[in-house]
């Protein structure tokens, strides 16, 4: 597995016997992201838009720094709407550049306007991102909550056919380990460690809807 930011800027030590999240912990933003929204199913051009963004944003950086200035993200990029985004320009993308808000990489958010594109062409040949994105989900019915974050992978063969499904469409910045974060994050796959309190719970409540076996 590769190094992954989400676990490299913890803040607190754990204590010995204690089911901490898997990252997190210390911080309520982060805290916040780890127990509501990763490894939830995320669905909607402009939501997966916005996640395949930050992700590419993260790249090099901790995940903490982009969940900080994410409302300024999309607060620049129109709510990441697709259509909005697609129509940016040159003088958008200098605006952006010295946008202290955000993080300022010219190869990134000019990947995010032709990513748009990409989304915009996409509905144009009467498909979308929802469709490409989620065709790429594994078999859940197969997965196990992993037993340490040290199983996690940093990429699959499922985030490598992604990669380049979604290369060929137009889309930038999305190698098979940035493509595999999006995956986390988008809920294609769970990646919570099976002592995690979130993993915990999400298994009691699928076998409470599932009911006794006989």
């Amino acid at each position: 597995m590769t190094s992954d930011p989400r676990t490299d800027d913890k803040t607190v030590t754990p204590a010995v016997g204690a089911a901490l999240r898997c990252f997190g912990d210390g911080d309520p933003l982060y805290a916040a992201y780890h127990d509501d929204e990763w490894g939830v199913p995320v669905h909607g051009e402009a939501a997966l838009l916005e996640r395949i963004a930050l992700e590419g944003f993260q790249s090099g950086l901790s995940w903490i720094t982009v969940l900080r200035k994410r409302p300024a993200f999309r607060e620049v990029f129109e709510g990441f709407d697709p259509e909005k985004v697609a129509a940016f320009g040159p003088d958008d993308v200098e605006r952006l550049l010295v946008d202290a808000r955000i993080i300022r990489n010219r190869m990134k958010i000019e990947a995010t306007v032709d990513n748009a594109r990409a989304v915009v062409a996409l509905h144009d040949s009467g498909r979308t991102l929802d469709e490409l994105f989620w065709s790429f989900a594994p078999d859940a019915a197969v997965r196990e909550h992993p037993a340490a974050f040290a199983d996690v992978p940093g990429w699959t063969a499922e985030s490598k056919a992604m990669s380049k499904a979604m290369k060929q469409q137009g889309f930038r910045f999305i190698g098979p380990t940035t493509a595999y974060a999006a995956m986390q994050a988008c809920g294609l796959v769970d990646d919570h460690v099976a002592t995690c309190p979130v993993a915990i719970e999400r298994t009691r409540a699928i076998a409470v809807t599932q009911g006794p076996t006989t």
